[in-house]
């Protein structure tokens, strides 16, 4: 789970091949956001679950 939450960090956050941001990569930059987000917060209540349950 470490490794898949780092690397969702890394695709999900600022570019990671250092490609130049141009009007291409804009409308992608909500998709990153919201997929880093719902997968810390499945994760989260998958343990959160196992550790309650």
């Amino acid at each position: 789970t470490l490794v898949h939450l780092t690397f969702l960090h890394e695709t999900g956050s600022n570019n990671p091949l250092g490609i130049p941001s141009d009007c291409d990569k804009i409308p992608f930059h909500p998709y990153y956001s919201i997929k880093d987000i719902l997968g810390f917060a499945l994760i989260f209540t998958s343990l959160a679950t196992l550790a309650l349950f």
